[in-house]
C-alpha cells in the first residue's frame, strides 16, 4: 500500500497574529545550519475604489484543492531550491486593513536560495491557490478582489 502524502493545512482563521510570526522566527535559532531566511508578510491594504475605501477583506477557498495545490508547489519549490525548511500561512475569513493575511517563510544555508524561493512561493501562491477575497467596503458595499 502507498503511503498517502500529509497534507499540511496552510489556513488560519482570521488575521495572522503577530505573534505566530516571531514564534516561527524563534522556532529557527536552534537550527544552526541555517545562514538566512526570508519572510513576505502580505497586509491588507486600505485602498480605494470607486465603490468606496476597502475596510476589511474576507477570504474563502475551495479548501481540499488548495492544500493540495500547496503540497505540490512546496514539492517544487523544496526540488528547485536548497531549503532547510518553508512555511505558509494564509487567512481565511475576515482580515481587516492593517492585518496579516498571507506569511511565507522559507530558509537556507545561504540567503540566495531563501529569498528566491520565498519570491517564488509567494507568486505560485497568488497565481495558483484556489483562494478568493471579497473585498469589503466602509459604506457596507463588497468587491470581488482581482490579484496583481
Amino acid at each position: 500500500m502507498k503511503d498517502k502524502k500529509v497534507i499540511k493545512d496552510i489556513f488560519v482563521e482570521g488575521a495572522i497574529n503577530p505573534d505566530k510570526i516571531a514564534k516561527s522566527i524563534a522556532n529557527h535559532s536552534t537550527k544552526t545550519g541555517i545562514g538566512g531566511h526570508s519572510i513576505f508578510l502580505g497586509q491588507i491594504r486600505d485602498d480605494v475604489k470607486p465603490e468606496g475605501k476597502v475596510i476589511a477583506i474576507e477570504y474563502t477557498a475551495y479548501r481540499d484543492m488548495a492544500l493540495e495545490k500547496a503540497r505540490e508547489i512546496r514539492e517544487d519549490i523544496f526540488a528547485k531550491y536548497e531549503l532547510s525548511c518553508m512555511h505558509i500561512y494564509h487567512s481565511l475569513g475576515n482580515v481587516k486593513v492593517g492585518e496579516i493575511c498571507l506569511f511565507v517563510f522559507t530558509s537556507s544555508a545561504h540567503r540566495k536560495a531563501a529569498i528566491e524561493a520565498c519570491n517564488e512561493l509567494v507568486e505560485r501562491i497568488k497565481a495558483e491557490l484556489p483562494i478568493w477575497g471579497k473585498e469589503i467596503l466602509d459604506n457596507d458595499a463588497e468587491v470581488w478582489k482581482v490579484n496583481r
